[in-house]
This record gives structure tokens, sequence and C-alpha cells, in this order.
């Protein structure tokens, strides 16, 4: 692994040139019409989760995740001692932390489901580390310690390819075994994102054991504030690039094998920008590319987030205007659900009836929130499970209304 004080990542614009957004997709597939309401209903809310299946191949691949860790934390107590590998941990927990919050307030409009997010986390701490130190100690061995070009070339060459290879790998194991739950560019980002952090996590260990271990305190310091204040997003924007290119190929209704292609893609952009960001700290003065080029890059990451999420916002509305011709929500229904100050005006008003109703309406709106991304789905034809969710989303939509409305 090689020293990342961080990044800041710019998305290449992946959307196919016919479609005039990462959301504005042809149809596959004609789905059925949607059953119109026997009832006109009065504005209000909704549910549950719908239970889901265990995968096998997820078992496995937490079973997987459980070999590798008890291998890297042999290693690393080997290798840096209890101790310092401890008091690494605590320390990388901090920009893991607040990776997290930032990743679930993007994530907040249509939440994944936590299993999946926190095996997104496993996957990039423990087996996209596990792959990247196996690659770099067999390397080691073959070719002994590099120094000169050999160093310069596994910064630059082989940490990039090696680590986003790794953690991509993982954006796309989430994108096989759990379709359903991967709908658009921004499920990509997120997996991806969380991919990112997790591999962060592990490798700060490292390098804030090391750092005190051999600098102490204060060169510990140091290297906190560039990896975990200047630069915790390093990681994050890398992979989130892979799983930008994974999210359009499920928009798209890709199948697994018909996804390599954009995955492939992503995983280049996600190379090139970590590549570009190890070679600046080699080869120029970092706090001045930090200022100049890293800096603007991340606030365009952020942008593109937020236009994500706009895109997304204007998709449900669109959907669930199809279940308002039909009369299953009203007009006004659609506008509380499709916005963000609609959202909250909402849980404030359930706030106000007996027994603090918000519960009520936080269901009512993920349940249409999931409604909307079952219809896209339905509409790309990748989903021969939608009609069954559609109605079993309509059926609890329907039993809350008559649970907020109960006296």
């Amino acid at each position: 692994m090689t020293p990342d004080p961080g990044a800041a990542s710019s998305r290449p614009s992946l959307t196919p040139p016919e479609f005039a957004s990462p959301f504005a997709q042809p149809h596959y597939a004609a789905p059925a019409t949607i059953t119109p309401s026997a009832t006109s209903y009065a504005p209000v809310p909704a549910a549950a989760s719908a239970p889901r299946r265990r995968s096998t191949a997820a078992i496995w691949i937490v079973g997987v995740l459980v070999l590798v860790l008890v291998a890297l934390v042999g290693y690393f107590l080997n290798a840096l001692g209890p101790a310092a590998s401890l008091i690494g941990m605590v320390l990388a927990f901090v920009p893991l932390v607040g990776v997290w919050f930032a990743v679930r307030l993007v994530d907040r409009w249509e939440p994944e489901p936590r299993g999946l997010l926190l095996l997104a986390v496993a996957w990039g701490a423990i087996a996209a580390v596990g792959i990247a130190l196996g690659v770099d100690v067999v390397l080691t061995a073959v070719l002994g310690v590099r120094t000169g070009a050999g160093e310069v070339l596994q910064t630059v060459v082989q940490a990039p390819v090696v680590e986003e290879f790794a953690k991509g790998l993982g954006v796309f194991l989430i994108f096989a075994i759990a379709r359903r739950s991967f709908d658009g560019p921004v499920d990509g980002v997120v997996y991806g994102a969380l991919v990112g952090a997790g591999f962060a996590f592990t490798e700060n260990i490292q390098y804030f054991a090391v750092s005190l271990i051999e600098g102490g305190a204060i060169e510990t310091t140091e290297t906190f504030f560039l990896r975990g204040i200047l630069s915790p997003f390093a990681h994050v924007m890398f992979t989130s690039v892979t799983g930008f290119a994974l999210g359009l190929a499920a928009r798209r209704g890709l199948a697994t094998g018909q996804a390599v292609g954009p995955w492939l893609m992503g995983l280049a952009g996600a190379i090139a920008l970590h590549a570009f960001w190890n070679g600046s700290a080699m080869f120029g003065d970092f706090f001045v590319l930090y200022v100049t080029l890293q800096v603007p890059l991340f606030i365009g990451f952020i942008l593109g987030i937020i236009g994500l999420r706009r895109e997304e916002a204007r998709l449900t509305r669109r959907r669930l205007g199809d279940y308002a011709a039909a009369g299953w929500f009203t007009t006004q229904e659609v506008d509380m659900l499709a916005t963000p100050a609609g959202r909250k005006a909402a849980m404030a008003w359930a706030q106000t009836l007996r027994g603090d109703r918000r519960p009520l309406m936080r269901g009512f709106i993920a349940d249409a929130t999931a409604l909307a991304a079952t219809r896209q789905r339905a509409l790309t034809g990748r989903d021969p499970l939608a009609a069954a969710q559609e109605h079993e989303l309509l059926e609890r939509i329907v039993a809350t209304r008559a649970a907020m409305f109960a006296p």
C-alpha cells in the first residue's frame, strides 16, 4: 500500500451520449398497467420494510471476509505490535465515522439496506486491503525492496491499479448479488464511497501506527492531519467513480455480464485519479497542488452529488406521478414526497397527530420512494419481481393511511 494523503476526484462523464442524463433511460419493456385505485385517498402515509432473502453468495463473501480478517489481525499484531495497532485503529475511526455520516446524508433519499452498506465497508477494510497487501508482499519477495524508479512505479502505477481493482471488485460483487438494491448512479456512488472508506480505515491504521513507532506523537499528529483531516475522502472519491459507472449500467438495465464494460471504464477513471493523486504527492508541492487542484476537484465532486440527488428526486416525482394518475396518490402527496421540503413538512405534521405518528410517516415516505424505484425497474425490464413488490408496497401504503387517520 502506498501513501495516499487524500484525494479529490472528478467523475468523468459516463452518461451515454444518446441520453440527456443518467436517469433519462430508454424503456426496454412495457410494464404492466397500474391498476387504478378503487378509492380516492386523502393525503398521508405508510409502512414497514419488505423481508429480504439472504443471498448464498453474500454468505460466502462474509465467510471469506472473516478468514481474511483473521489473517490481517495477525499481520498487524506481528508487524506493528498490539499497542501501536490499537492506537492506530482508534485514530482511524475518526475519519471513518465522518465519512460514514457524510455518505448516509447522500443516501437519505432512497436508503440502501444497512447490511449491504456494512458489507461495502467490510469489503474495503478487509478483502481489498488483503488483496493489495498480498500483491505487495509477493512483488516485494520477487523484486526486493524497491528504490528510485521502482519506488515511483510502486506508488504511481502498482498502488492505483491493484488497490482500485480490489476495491472495485467489491462494488461489482454488490452489483451482482444485490441488483434490486442497486438502482442507479447515486446507489453506485454510495456503495463505492463506503468500500473506499473501509479501505482507507485499515490503511490509516498502518500509517498511524508506523508514524507512532518511528516518530512518536509529533509525527503521528502530522500524519493524522494529512490523512484524517485534509483528505479523508481520497479513496472514497476514487472508488465512487467505479460505483458511478456501475450505477449507470444499473439504470440502463444491464445484466451482470453486460456491466463488465462500464465497470472497466469506471475502474480506469478511478485508477487515473488515484495515480494523479499519488503522483502529486511524490513529484510536486503537495500543499500547493492540494489547494489549486484537489480542492476544486472535491468541490466538483460535491456538486456532482447534488446534481445526482436532484435527478433522483425528479425521477421519484415522475414515477409517483404514474400512480397519481391511477388514483393511488393525490397530486399534493406527490409534491410532498418528491422534495426534501415537502418531506420535512410532512414529518412535522405527523408529529402533531395523537401519539406522534412520525414513524408512520417515515414508513410512508420510504415505501413510496421504493415504489417509484420499483416502477423504474419495471420500465427498464430488469426486475421480473417488480409486479409482486409493487403490489406489496401499495398494500402497505394503504394500510399506513388507515393507521395514520385512526382515532
